[in-house]
């Protein structure tokens, strides 16, 4: 999940991140960049909105009396137990979702085994969980939204969803009217002005048309009574007050327009002015600061030769400090080096001895053993039984072949003494 220590996210947090979300022992640290502590907010807005693309509202929030998450639900630390019941509960019902049959967690179910049965889940879908098992009871942290994250997708995948290009509304541009001519004043425009003012200030202004009716009238009442004026009639005094009576209704104003090129001219002038005016006062700073500026750099610059002037000497002490250090470490290295190769021979020559001891151990032991002695003794003991055995065996069988021989030899004189005759007999016959 991703995820800091950067790590393989376990979401693959893909995210950019060089991440690597396992952190258990034996694994990889990867470093992470700064933004790696806030990727798991992105992963939870993501999975939101996931999340309402498969309905979660309808079909288990409001199944289950549970309230809608935040943004940052699982982001963010709040109550562990409630964030670690309502992550089973998702992930129960995303695994649901996805096509595969999952049991819905009890509150009072052993919370390792659901875990597992999550993760082994999690991991049929082919998804890497890199991470301790502990990760998850906290019920919160970026192992959470990662595995969230994932049964989301997998879910969305089983449903067939695929993200299309967005669909922008097209705007009705509203038909703007065209100024006849932006750049200039004309006639008519100032003649609508002036009545627009006049219909504002009835009482202030009179009418421009009036006034120029009036005026032509009286043009053409004078040229056609020029003969009969030949000279004025009309007192000085009187034609002031008349003149100072009429000038306020006399006043007319221009409004402003912004699009005109002669204001923003205007406005370009005043500014050019106020820059200028500005300029002046500010450069006169720059410059006093820039020499400040350039004698503390030649004041440092001085100070600088004049340090190393004086500290030539010990520079050169430490130089030679260095050499010198360097050529210890070397020895050091050396010796070092040196007392890896005899600390080895003496482990050898250690192993060596304890094998002799060991040896001498053994032939010690059967030396001073009598069981051998005894075996020698009880072999010998049968020997002279067996041979006691096999004389009386032996004598046996002899006195047996002398009774047949006996035997033998009586019958065969029996049957000698039978077959002599005896001379009287034949001497009767």
């Amino acid at each position: 999940m991703a995820a800091a220590t950067a790590v393989v996210t376990p979401s693959g947090l893909e995210d950019g991140v060089s991440r690597s979300r396992g952190e258990g022992a034996g694994e990889v640290v990867v470093e992470r960049g700064p933004g790696a502590a806030y990727h798991m907010f992105v992963v939870m807005e993501d999975l939101v909105e996931k999340l309402k693309l498969l309905h979660y509202e309808e079909e288990l929030l409001r199944k289950n009396n549970l309230k809608p998450p935040s943004r940052h639900y699982f982001a963010l630390p709040t109550n562990p137990g409630e964030q670690f019941y309502m992550f089973c509960t998702l992930a129960a019902w995303l695994i649901n979702k996805a096509g595969r049959p999952f049991e819905q967690p009890q509150e009072y179910d052993d919370p390792n085994a659901t875990i597992s049965n999550i993760l082994s889940e999690l991991r049929s879908f082919g998804r890497t969980a890199d991470f301790p098992p502990s990760k998850l009871k906290s019920g919160f942290g970026e192992h959470i939204c990662y595995v969230l994250d994932c049964l989301a997708e997998e879910a969305l995948k089983y449903i067939g969803f695929t993200w299309k290009r967005p669909t922008y509304p097209v705007e009705e541009l509203e038909e703007e009217a065209v100024p006849e001519d932006d750049a200039e004043l004309t006639l008519n425009k100032m003649d609508e002005e002036f009545v627009e003012e006049e219909t504002d200030n009835e009482e202030n202004f009179i009418d421009l048309n009036v006034l120029k009716a009036q005026t032509y009238r009286l043009d053409m009442n004078e040229s056609a009574k020029q003969e009969d004026i030949l000279e004025s009639t009309t007192d000085a005094a009187e034609w002031s007050l008349e003149v100072e009576r009429v000038l306020p209704q006399l006043k007319v104003t221009i409004r402003t327009d912004n699009k005109d090129w002669r204001i923003h001219v205007d406005q370009m002038h005043q500014h050019k002015s106020g820059i200028e005016s500005a300029l002046k006062e500010t450069k006169g700073f720059l410059d006093k600061l820039h020499n400040e500026i350039s004698r503390t750099l030649e004041k440092i610059g001085s100070r600088e030769k004049y340090i190393n002037n004086q500290l030539e000497h010990l520079v050169q002490e430490y130089r030679a400090a260095q050499a010198q250090l360097s050529e210890a470490r070397e020895r050091y290295q050396q010796g070092n080096g040196g007392v890896t190769e005899r600390t080895r021979l003496l482990s050898e020559v250690t192993e060596e001895l304890e094998k002799v001891k060991q040896e001498m151990e053994e032939k010690g032991s059967s030396m001073t053993d009598g069981a051998p002695l005894v075996k020698i003794k009880q072999s010998l003991t049968k020997l002279k039984q067996e041979t006691v055995q096999m004389d009386i065996r032996i004598g046996v069988v002899e006195h047996t072949l002398l009774q047949s021989k006996l035997k033998e030899k009586s019958n065969m004189t029996r049957d000698m003494h039978a077959t002599v005759i005896p001379e009287s007999a034949v001497g009767s016959y």
